[in-house]
């Protein structure tokens, strides 16, 4: 394991949340992130499927600088991976297990693999990935469908993405989850020119659920 990758697997467990852009307006995507991080949502995710996703993740990494965790979501393939990266991100996301898990973990990145069943799981495992996004979560059945991943695999580190409300959040945090992942119910339309304000006020929801998680965390260890 790099020490990128330690540092993200760090990061992540004690962040707990990790914020997903995807916006059709490349100008209010920058400003989203930016947002985002100054209203202490760190861990960030900037989807390729959004629009000028590249050049929103270079704006952002120049101003961010070098240290901080900027990710880039929905790699597909090895040139999507190849191209994140030059473009400053230093976390991968995958939707599902392909080139592009195998190529980030060839450049020594965290990745967080997209799986949905026990058979992807297992594989996934030996991917070398960092974590295990479960997506589309919600489609499953929500947390009561990662309470059913974590009987056979404990200690699997899971992120359920997919229509995480806050409400989920602190369900799926509660069940084990080492953190989730949040699109929309977090970005709204931010991401597409929306109000700035109101996302402000909605990563204060997110962020006052996952430092629940964190604290309860740390006094269950304590006992």
């Amino acid at each position: 394991m790099s020490d990128l990758t330690t540092a993200f697997s760090t990061a992540l467990r004690t962040r707990r949340l990790v914020a997903i852009v995807r916006g059709t307006d490349p100008e209010a995507s920058f400003r989203t992130v930016m947002t985002l991080v100054e209203s202490g949502v760190p861990l960030v995710e900037v989807s390729l499927s959004g629009a000028d996703a590249l050049g929103v993740l270079r704006r952002a990494r120049a101003e961010l600088g070098d240290g901080a965790w900027l990710g880039a979501g929905t790699v597909l393939t090895a040139d999507d991976a190849r191209r994140a990266a030059d473009a400053g991100a230093n976390l991968i996301v995958t939707p599902g297990l392909g080139a592009g898990v195998a190529e980030a973990v060839r450049r020594e990145l965290p990745v967080a693999a997209g799986v949905l069943t026990p058979t992807d799981v297992i594989a996934a495992s030996t991917s070398g990935a960092t974590a295990l996004k479960i997506f589309p979560a919600s489609a499953m059945g929500g947390p009561a469908y990662l309470k059913a991943l974590r009987a056979p695999f404990p200690d699997v580190p899971f992120v359920p993405v997919g229509g995480v409300d806050a409400a989920a959040a602190e369900e799926y945090l509660a069940l084990g989850a080492v953190a989730v992942g949040v699109g929309s119910p977090l970005v709204g339309d931010a991401a597409d020119g929306g109000d700035l304000d109101a996302l402000r006020k909605r990563a204060a929801q997110f962020t006052a659920v996952a430092g629940a998680a964190r604290a309860a965390g740390a006094a269950g260890a304590a006992r």
